[in-house]
């Protein structure tokens, strides 16, 4: 899909932000938060880019405001994740049932549900930080019947903590040399976003080889 192709280039996300400013970038934190399906959307790297783009540079003018973009897209994120959490508590029986494909995996929400396990309500704060896992964590939540007020709480802190960290981090690389290098910076986002998950798996491995 060539919107999706844009997504991950550098000027194909600035193009779509220019074109369509701050819609694309909320609809991309809301789906990747609140749908299933956007489990594949690339929201941490996205979010570095677009603190990037808050920064004018001789060559390009600033294309977002910050604080907007901030308020904006945590707004989004925190919708989202409601959305997520009342999915689960509706579709979990039908979930369970349906066949993998390519926009759902079984493995997906099973690891999901090991993390949302082990770290509780304050999986709603880490998994934000991990991909995949923040897309189906809100879910298992909602499929767990987790109560409302608390699920709020923790969901705004996550949000709060997320959507600025990320967007700060864009902002202050936007200053300095490193903006123009902006393929580069994304791979190192990328990477740095699916450490916990790697480190998962080789834990995993490693305990199963010790049996």
């Amino acid at each position: 899909m060539q919107w999706l192709q844009q997504l991950y280039s550098e000027d194909g996300l600035r193009t779509l932000v220019v074109d369509m400013g701050l819609i694309v970038l909320v609809i991309v934190v809301f789906a990747e938060t609140g749908l299933l399906a956007g489990f594949f959307l690339p929201g941490d790297s996205l979010l570095v880019t677009a603190g990037i783009f808050t920064v004018a540079t001789p060559e390009h003018p600033a294309l977002l405001d910050f604080s907007t973009t901030v308020i904006v897209l945590t707004l989004a994120a925190i919708i989202g994740n409601e959305v997520g959490r009342w999915l689960g508590s509706r579709l979990a029986s039908a979930i369970r049932q349906r066949p993998d494909g390519w926009l759902f995996r079984q493995k997906h929400l099973a690891a999901a549900e090991t993390y949302y396990t082990e770290k509780g309500a304050l999986s709603l704060v880490l998994a934000r930080f991990i991909p995949v896992l923040r897309t189906f964590v809100p879910f298992v939540a909602g499929m767990g019947k987790m109560q409302n007020s608390r699920f709020t709480f923790w969901n705004i802190t996550g949000a709060v903590l997320w959507i600025p960290t990320l967007l700060a981090v864009g902002h202050f690389i936007g200053t300095t040399p490193l903006a123009q290098e902006l393929p580069k910076v994304i791979l190192v986002v990328i990477s740095i976003s699916f450490l916990p998950l790697i480190i998962g798996a080789i834990g995993k491995l490693w305990k199963t080889r010790s049996l």
